[in-house]
């Protein structure tokens, strides 16, 4: 059923275009707007969507790792007890209010192109998953293809199964005039009764099969269950299909490797984990990086000086024959006054300025960078391998699809002679039964092989016309109705 579908979407829609399709009442849905209703609306490919956003962002981020880290901070608090002074470097045992602020940056001069090599990594990584939504799509429309390959084939059904109820009608109408002319007996009447009951049983089971079918779609499609909906029935004889002898397989698996999504993914990952090795190789090394900082404090108990004088005051008094005299030194003292210093004074003077050279040497990581290397190595073999078994699981459908639209075609060709010949038997069987030479029986039973030479004709079609379209995709060829 996978190769069915796949068929089908080749066979009625493209992927150039893909719209906003909504559910109108009479409208009938062909394949393609059903597809693009589902590219909008369905789940699995919003979250495919959700994923390249993802990986936009990771690519982003990296781009953004080149430039200089900044980092603005600043503090307010309360200190008590012992402590050093934030502005003067004094111990002290005074509580003060402080404040604080720092303005640092950092950038890597060298780290072994680890972070290019990331920006590559995350490249690789987003267009995969560029490549994947496209393949969650297609997946998405093989899903959408079946349940419309379901209805279709119901469609079909009801149509057989209603042609056949009209001609048991036929044959009964028939029979009964005879019956009534006494040219044949009450139980070919009763006989053909019983067929035209289970005729109209197997209908009534094709209605309901197209029924449960329209239904499968909607639940595929997120349509609500009693909106309106059905599809429209394409005219599979006047679908073209290439020549077989221009898809061969070798040449059309040349083809499918460089078109199918999947292909292109397996690609996009096996350089991506080249580039991973790369990375986790580079963080093994040094790491060189240039530094800096600029800062200032505040102290709300700090103190500035805001004037001084020189005094000469008496240091004593000294006696001389009974007189006292005042002793004043030799040199005047200076007398300091001193007040709280402004917050803005205190910021511009405790204005301070750091720059260095940094260098990180990862010793000792308890092995987690070695480990990372090696297994980023590991990763590159499973992804190769994952490429491998792509391919050749690819090259092994390629083939199959094209050993079946042999097997198809001659079965089609087989069937097409099958219902000729059915045919021609039930027109004897017809105008023998009229004439009394042919039982009741052996009538039904030339009608039920003809219907089911019809019904077996209608699927080989239909297998033929959707394998041919299923080489056709994997060519890449535009596919026309």
């Amino acid at each position: 059923m996978k190769i069915w579908s796949l068929f089908f979407v080749c066979l009625l829609f493209g992927y150039n275009a893909i719209a906003q399709v909504l559910p109108s009442s009479g409208t009938k849905w062909d394949l393609r707007k059903c597809v693009d209703y589902a590219m909008q609306n369905n789940i699995i490919v919003r979250q495919a969507d959700l994923q390249t956003k993802f990986a936009e962002l990771d690519l982003k981020q990296s781009r953004l790792a080149l430039n200089p880290n900044l980092l603005v901070s600043s503090n307010i608090g309360f200190s008590a007890g012992n402590n050093q002074d934030p502005t003067t470097f004094s111990l002290i045992t005074t509580g003060y209010i402080f404040n604080n602020y720092s303005l640092q940056t950092s950038i890597d001069l060298f780290n072994w192109f680890t972070k290019k090599n990331t920006i590559v990594v995350n490249d690789l990584n987003l267009k995969a998953t560029q490549e994947g939504l496209e393949k969650a799509k297609n997946d998405v429309a093989l899903n959408i293809a079946v349940a419309y390959l379901q209805a279709l084939l119901a469609k079909e059904q009801i149509v057989l199964s209603r042609a056949r109820v009209e001609q048991t009608k036929t044959q009964l109408e028939s029979t009964r005039k005879q019956v009534a002319a006494g040219k044949l007996p009450e139980l070919n009447a009763v006989n053909f009764e019983s067929v035209l009951a289970s005729d109209s049983a197997g209908l009534i089971s094709a209605e309901t099969a197209a029924q449960k079918s329209l239904l499968q779609m909607k639940a595929i499609l997120n349509l609500d269950a009693g909106d309106p909906f059905d599809i429209e029935v394409p005219p599979v004889d006047l679908i073209p299909v290439e020549v077989l002898g221009d898809l061969q397989p070798d040449a059309v698996y040349q083809l499918a490797m460089n078109n199918l999504p999947q292909q292109k993914v397996d690609i996009l990952n096996v350089q991506a984990a080249k580039k991973s090795i790369e990375v986790a190789r580079g963080r093994m090394y040094p790491t060189f990086s240039l530094f800096g900082s600029l800062g200032s404090t505040f102290n709300n108990r700090a103190t500035e000086l805001r004037s001084s004088s020189q005094v000469n005051i008496p240091i004593g008094t000294v006696n001389v024959s009974g007189t006292p005299y005042e002793v004043f030194p030799t040199n005047p003292f200076n007398v300091f006054s001193y007040g709280k210093m402004s917050y803005l004074d205190q910021i511009r003077q405790n204005f301070r300025q750091t720059i260095g050279l940094g260098v990180n040497i990862p010793i000792l990581s308890g092995g987690s960078l070695k480990t990372s290397w090696q297994r980023s190595k590991l990763q590159l073999q499973q992804s190769e391998l994952q490429k491998e078994q792509n391919s050749f699981t690819l090259k092994q459908d390629i083939y199959n699809a094209y050993n079946d639209a042999i097997a198809a075609l001659q079965s089609f060709n087989a069937n097409k002679k099958t219902v000729e010949y059915s045919a021609k038997a039930y027109d004897f069987a017809s105008k023998r039964y009229e004439l009394g030479l042919l039982s009741t029986y052996d009538l039904i039973t030339t009608q039920n092989t003809l219907q089911q030479a019809k019904s077996q004709l209608l699927y080989s079609q239909y297998d033929y016309v959707f394998k041919m379209k299923l080489l056709e995709f994997y060519k890449g060829q535009g596919l026309k109705l």
